[in-house]
């Protein structure tokens, strides 16, 4: 588990000085994987006891395995060699073998038993993400209903329970349509299972479920003026394993469903 799903899954256990002491490490993650306890506890004005007590909360013994795991992960923000139609393909691996190793049961359990499933995206990828999400369900009689615009969301907001579902699909999770809605969602007890990209975010938060992907961003030209070209792979096949994972838990829970 990446850093930043163990950051929101602890979230309620953080305080403001936690939430601190992580803005820094996240702002400065290379200068954080090799400084020390005591630089980090001046550079965040807390004492190094502090910082302790920070990694227990996340679960480590202490800061030095926080910053071991600091260490193991890798910064996927640009990816640049001679050769990007390879290191697309190892992308696309490495993107399959995380996801792949995931439980969606929670996830599944969710679209299983809700009464209605409705779904809402932040943007024109994510309205392509619940598009593919609507294709895939509906071969098994789940209907996602595809809720567009702030007015549609207060109207339908009204006749929801703890019987539906919602599902949205964000970039960034900070979007502050997305976290209104959420929060309004949390306030009447309805689930919400979030798609983002993995990082701390508002709306992985106030979610039941977090689904998180890591998409990357590949330079295809050394020229200035370019546009990097940033894959949105991930998200798609994160809903077709889904998908696929839903059929199974289906299949393994048969007799109790």
């Amino acid at each position: 588990m990446r850093l930043e799903e163990i950051i929101n899954k602890q979230q309620m256990l953080l305080n403001q000085t936690d939430m601190g002491i992580w803005k820094y490490i996240y702002n400065n993650r290379e200068k954080s994987r090799h400084i020390s306890i005591h630089e980090l506890a001046h550079a965040c004005a807390v004492s190094s006891t502090t910082i302790v007590r920070f990694a227990q909360k996340l679960g480590f013994d202490g800061f030095g395995e926080l910053k071991a795991v600091l260490k193991m992960e890798e910064n996927s923000s640009m990816i640049q060699s001679t050769d990007v139609l390879a290191d697309i393909g190892a992308f696309y691996k490495r993107s399959w073998d995380t996801i792949i190793k995931r439980n969606f049961d929670e996830a599944s359990r969710l679209i299983y038993e809700a009464d209605r499933v409705f779904a809402f995206a932040s943007g024109y990828v994510q309205g392509n993400v619940i598009q593919e999400l609507k294709r895939l369900f509906f071969y098994d009689d789940v209907m996602i209903y595809e809720i567009v615009g702030k007015e549609e969301f207060t109207s339908i907001l009204r006749t929801l329970s703890q019987d539906d579902l919602v599902i949205i699909v964000s970039l960034s999770g900070e979007t502050p349509l997305p976290v209104e809605f959420a929060r309004m969602l949390q306030m009447r007890d309805v689930p919400l299972i979030s798609i983002t990209r993995l990082h701390d975010n508002t709306l992985a938060g106030l979610s039941a479920v977090n689904l998180y992907v890591s998409p990357a961003s590949f330079r295809l030209y050394e020229e200035a003026g370019h546009t990097q070209f940033q894959s949105m792979m991930p998200y798609f096949l994160l809903v077709e394993i889904w998908y696929v994972k839903y059929k199974i838990y289906l299949h393994e829970n048969k007799d109790k469903l």
